[in-house]
């Protein structure tokens, strides 16, 4: 594979750019390579300036649930681009979007665009602070939230990567009114609303988590987080930067049957632009300036041509009643392929993660468990189940083999398929994957995992 232009490219960004790049995970550093630099994408496909052809499950991260350059949406976008790229000023466009988030989305009464997935957290937190009166939030081990200050706290993905515990240049005042519990841990949850009692304004979290790898919720877990935070005074914030129109149409509230009362959309919601959202109650939603006392702006916000784009992504997702149908049984197809060699395969929807965990088999003594599944047998007159080993949390997420998954990594990579260059982050199916790619991927994998 040839890298030429690339690695000149990467020598030349490491001279102006931290790293020589724009975002930690880019570097490829947690793999042992250096980056690729991409010159086009179409559909499922990404070109890098070698001419290398990859097929893509990045995504960007998550935005190309379509695919790469959707006719529609680049004809749309192509189309309010010549009529002025930002005005900073309100347009038609603005109120469409908010009307179809809001009709997708039935708990979100009103909406706030911004520009980032961490300006909308960052702001859905400081609406929970000023409508409650409280200063104090909790989130979860491994979710990651954006790298605003008060949320680097064991922040998933990207800190996880570089093996960076915690960020540099983050005030303590700032972490220790973030309180952090484990995911999927009602008792964690419970123990600091108790210490806190009154002081906690809102529970934020990723209704699955997508960046310690993906990591579903175990059954009743959000229920318990809806029902604690009604009785404690608290709000819940589901932060779908990730699973918002990804999971379903209607996001996590619409897949899990839990009801938030605040949530915040990027990714898809922008169409592939720099574009985000967090709405939620009318109440709760009042309380932002110019209707109320909670202050937050953008210069950008709304702009017109992410604003289109947008609009355009989800009048498609709406139509098209089969897509997340389509998605979910491609995935499925991969998740087979990762278990035929082994490993553990966390997978929601349209999104999976395959863990390589040190070790894959655990026996657990005297374990009780509902799930028939689950292999029950004896030895030496002690009950004891055998059970694929499920990452449930951050610390389990933790204990993955960094160095098999960057061995896989670059097989997959040369066999022409991108995934993640991180073990915590999820891979993402888009409509654009074709069966034919989806077969070409499993046998990649077969060949790749040892």
């Amino acid at each position: 594979m040839n890298t030429t232009k690339s690695e000149q490219l990467f020598t030349k960004a490491q001279t102006m750019i931290p790293g020589g790049v724009n975002s930690p995970v880019r570097a490829f550093k947690a793999v042992g390579r250096h980056p690729f630099f991409v010159e086009r994408a179409q559909g499922p496909w990404i070109i890098d300036v070698d001419g290398n052809k990859y097929v893509d499950y990045v995504c960007s991260w998550g935005p190309g649930i379509l695919g790469h350059a959707h006719p529609k949406v680049v004809e749309a976008v192509q189309q309010v681009s010549a009529k002025g790229l930002t005005f900073g000023a309100p347009t038609a466009g603005e109120v469409e979007l908010a009307e179809l988030i809001c009709a997708c989305v039935p708990d979100v009464e009103m909406v706030r665009l911004v520009s980032s997935g961490t300006e909308a957290v960052m702001s859905a937190v400081r609406v929970a602070r000023g409508f409650t009166g409280r200063e104090k939030i909790i989130k979860f081990a491994g979710n990651y939230h954006g790298h605003s200050d008060g949320l680097l706290v064991k922040a998933g993905s990207g800190l996880m990567t570089q093996s960076v515990p915690d960020s540099a240049g983050v005030p303590e005042g700032y972490a220790a009114s973030t309180l952090t519990a484990v995911y999927n841990d009602e008792e964690s949850v419970r123990r600091l609303m108790e210490e806190n009692s009154g002081q906690v304004a809102a529970i934020v979290v990723e209704p699955v988590a997508a960046n310690m790898g993906v990591v579903p919720p175990k059954k009743g877990f959000l229920e318990f987080l809806r029902r604690i935070t009604k009785e404690q005074g608290a709000l819940l914030i589901f932060d779908e930067v990730i699973t918002g129109f990804r999971l379903a149409l209607g996001g996590a509230s619409e897949y899990t049957g839990v009801h938030a009362d605040l949530y915040t959309f990027g990714k898809i919601v922008g169409g592939g632009m720099p574009l985000a959202a967090y709405g939620g109650r009318r109440d709760i939603m009042s309380c932002v300036a110019p209707l109320g006392a909670v202050y937050q702006a953008g210069t950008l916000s709304g702009n017109p041509v992410a604003v289109t784009a947008g609009i355009t992504t989800l009048k498609i997702l709406m139509e098209d009643t089969g897509i997340y149908e389509r998605l979910d049984r491609r995935a499925a197809k991969l998740e087979e392929a990762f278990r035929e060699k082994g490993l553990i395969v966390n997978r929601v929807g349209s999104l999976l993660s395959a863990f390589f965990m040190p070790d894959r088999k655990e026996t657990v003594s005297n374990r009780q468990t509902a799930d028939s599944d689950w292999k029950i047998f004896e030895t030496d007159g002690v009950k004891k189940v055998e059970i694929e080993r499920y990452v449930e949390n951050y610390e389990d997420a933790c204990r993955c083999d960094r160095e098999a998954f960057a061995d896989y990594f670059n097989r997959m990579l040369e066999r022409g398929i991108y995934v993640a260059p991180s073990q915590f982050e999820a891979m993402f199916v888009s409509d654009a994957h074709s069966d034919e790619l989806i077969d070409r991927t499993c046998s990649a994998i077969r060949e790749s995992v040892e």
